[in-house]
């Protein structure tokens, strides 16, 4: 089969191998990838930062040559522990390594696509949606009614926080640029800033519940359009340019403006749970949610995708078909 990997830090050193199809424990399924999709963590890990090479311990190179996660396609086999699936299922989901023709899933890490959607659009949605969703519904509490201001709106996790807040019953403030004005509308938003010609710190309106998912604010800049109990929910941020740290400053400086405040900021990495999962596939089934995406790359492009996400100004979801 062929498969992406990383034997050495940089985007260039992607190669696209012949590899042997995997074999899978009693656990696993064996799933052939009909696509998947690009994120920040494929990014990073490819990269190599050196603040995330100290904290994995690699220094050199990446334990792990393969690479990503999400995954939308065909159950080809089983495991004899197996009981959800069988051979000719359509699932969605995630993997240790699905930029490939084949990849082993876990049971618990995968659930049925809906009919109604494609797999480049359930390839699009595990890590993002469910980093939206988590962020939204766990860390944010977000309640009907609720004023919810998503700073980063037009990106894969904010095109899927806006309408999960919509779902929600939430009231929508979508931060985004000239570009994406149109989409983050389309989507549900009450209200859209368009950061290029409004500052969305100065509009006054105060809001429940941020998520920050650009990173492009210091926090004593949007503290000011915040209730005096509202939550802060940092996301993301921006890729780091050469000179800077990008997200790992811009946390730590969130963090501590954050300290003695009476507005709550939470930082979190999503977790891969079956029953989220479920939540996302009614909401694909049921229309409330749906995919964005801006490009599809074929495999042998992942370079090239990798390098389109590290831009930062993709609108929507990135995705590779195998």
């Amino acid at each position: 089969m062929n498969a992406i990997v990383c034997e050495r830090y940089g985007i260039d050193a992607l190669q696209l191998r012949e590899l042997d199809k995997p074999t899978i424990e009693d656990h696993q399924v064996l799933v052939r990838v009909h696509a998947s999709s690009v994120n920040p963590v494929e990014w990073y890990g490819v990269t190599g930062p050196f603040f995330l090479r100290l904290l994995g311990r690699a220094l050199r190179k990446p334990k792990d040559t393969s690479v990503g996660a999400d995954l939308a396609g065909r159950v080809e086999a089983v495991g004899k522990d197996v009981t959800e699936f069988q051979p000719g299922d359509e699932v969605f989901g995630t993997s240790g390594a699905s930029w490939a023709e084949y990849a082993a899933a876990r049971e618990p890490r995968l659930v049925r696509k809906p009919a109604n959607v494609s797999f480049e659009e359930a390839a699009a949605v595990p890590v993002a949606a469910l980093t939206a969703l988590q962020a939204l519904r766990d860390k944010g509490h977000v309640q009907p009614g609720q004023k919810v201001l998503i700073n980063g709106a037009s990106g894969g996790v904010g095109t899927y926080a806006v309408q999960l807040a919509k779902a929600f019953g939430a009231d929508v403030t979508a931060v985004c640029s000239t570009g994406n004005v149109d989409v983050a509308r389309s989507l549900g938003a009450d209200r859209v800033v368009d950061y290029t010609k409004e500052d969305f710190t100065k509009r006054g309106e105060r809001h429940d519940l941020m998520l920050d998912i650009a990173g492009s604010r210091p926090f004593r800049a949007f503290r000011r359009v915040l209730t005096p109990e509202a939550t802060v929910v940092v996301v993301g941020a921006k890729f780091p340019s050469t000179k800077r740290l990008g997200p790992l400053s811009h946390m730590v400086g969130t963090f501590l403006a954050g300290l003695g405040r009476s507005q709550k900021v939470v930082f979190f990495v999503a977790k891969i749970e079956k029953d989220d999962l479920l939540v996302l596939q009614e909401l694909l089934e049921t229309g409330k949610v749906r995919s964005v995406i801006d490009r599809s790359y074929e495999l042998r492009e992942a370079a090239d995708a990798l390098r389109y996400l590290g831009e930062g100004h993709a609108r929507g979801k990135v995705v590779l078909t195998a």
